[in-house]
């Protein structure tokens, strides 16, 4: 767990002026305050649980067991397939991370844009049953995404640890019919840079790197190429770099650099057969009316870890133009912001959302949920 050295102590309640946000996704959750520029804890969305504490069948959806402990994995690919381990680490968060009495708190939590409906009801379900939180909002990655930037319409292009997105958003609406996923993202990658290193050196100490360090060599040592086949051609560009490991040992990555991020712009070099992010972020903007494309086009919000990679703007931009120059819409010019903060992107814009005067009336309380039941989320945050 990290938390930023802060002050955590509590503040008096107020619905109208102070809220708790909470980002769940597939690697981290991030919590805070809203308002603050930064969230007070990230931690990773999994965690371990004794098997003699929680029995795990073979196969069940979000657990891995070994050595028995089982690894629990509530958010897989943006959607929550584990409830039991989620309202587990909402309480280590909000308790045990950021100090607070839960049935004093409004609560902003973030939803992913391909979630199925009956999630948000679940959603409602649990902060106000088991957390008894006074009032919830749940809002869009892609939507919270746009307001860290300040806007309310765009088109949002989310690469994170276990799905990407484009999901195109319009006056504050997310447009559902004209969202696309890839189920291609920074999880995916670690495994195939793993893939890469053993494949270019058969070495077992390759082979049992820890997850951690095959993340840390990602972080530190990979870019996206603006000329896959032909660095891929060209050895005099392949740039090798050296990693050194807390053993003193060293990985030395070449072409490996640029390949491991490629198959989110080309999903075929791992065998999947779903176009690459920059054509369904097209084809997201081609599903709209006409009268919105341009305007969706001039503000297109990077967000998510995955989008931190060196040259993954510039190309993103390069194949967008593209691929709208290719299929006779030359008039639409994307325009790409890609903040330098955008790995924190959703949290920072529901922290700036939940803080507006203007958004008090969206919150759902919990006599709006007595009246009338978990349903109402959908027509509360449509």
């Amino acid at each position: 767990m990290k938390v930023a050295s802060v002050s955590r102590a509590s503040r008096p309640p107020s619905l109208g002026h102070i809220a708790v946000v909470v980002d769940h996704g597939s690697g981290f959750t991030k919590a805070g305050f809203a308002g603050e520029a930064q969230p007070r804890v990230v931690l990773k969305s999994s965690s371990l649980v004794p098997s003699w504490d929680r029995p795990v069948l073979p196969g069940e959806p979000g657990c891995e067991l070994a050595g028995g402990v089982a690894r629990a994995h509530p958010i897989k690919h943006g959607v929550v397939v584990d409830w039991e381990a989620l309202e587990s680490l909402w309480e280590r968060l909000l308790v045990g991370g950021l100090r607070v009495c839960p049935e004093q708190w409004p609560v902003l939590v973030s939803d992913s844009p391909s979630a199925p409906p009956e999630g948000r009801e679940k959603v409602a379900e649990l902060l106000f049953e088991a957390l008894a939180v006074p009032a919830c909002h749940v809002a869009s990655t892609a939507l919270l995404a746009l307001c860290s930037a300040g806007a309310l319409s765009g088109l949002a292009v989310e690469a994170g640890a276990g799905v990407c997105h484009a999901t195109p958003v319009y006056a504050g609406h997310s447009w559902l019919q004209a969202t696309f996923r890839l189920d291609v993202a920074g999880s995916t990658l670690s495994r195939y840079l793993r893939e890469l290193l053993v494949a270019a050196c058969p070495d077992l100490r390759l082979q049992g790197l820890p997850r951690k360090t095959i993340t840390q060599l990602k972080k530190r040592c990979c870019y996206v190429s603006l000329d896959f086949e032909g660095d891929l051609r060209d050895p005099a560009r392949h740039h090798p770099a050296s990693f050194r490991m807390g053993d003193g040992s060293s990985v030395c990555l070449g072409s490996e650099r640029f390949r491991c991020p490629e198959p989110i712009f080309q999903p075929g070099l791992i065998g999947q057969a779903e176009p690459g992010l920059p054509t369904l972020a097209f084809q997201a903007l081609q599903k709209m009316p006409t009268m919105l494309r341009k305007r969706l086009a001039d503000t297109v919000v990077l967000a998510g870890g995955s989008t931190l990679f060196p040259g993954f703007a510039e190309r993103l931009n390069l194949e967008l133009e593209a691929q709208c120059r290719r299929h006779g819409y030359s008039a639409l010019q994307p325009h790409l912001v890609a903040k330098s903060g955008r790995g924190m992107a959703v949290w920072t814009g529901g922290s700036m959302a939940a803080s507006l005067h203007s958004f008090q009336r969206g919150w759902m309380t919990r006599a709006m949920y007595q009246e009338c039941g978990p349903r109402l989320v959908h027509k509360v945050f449509n």
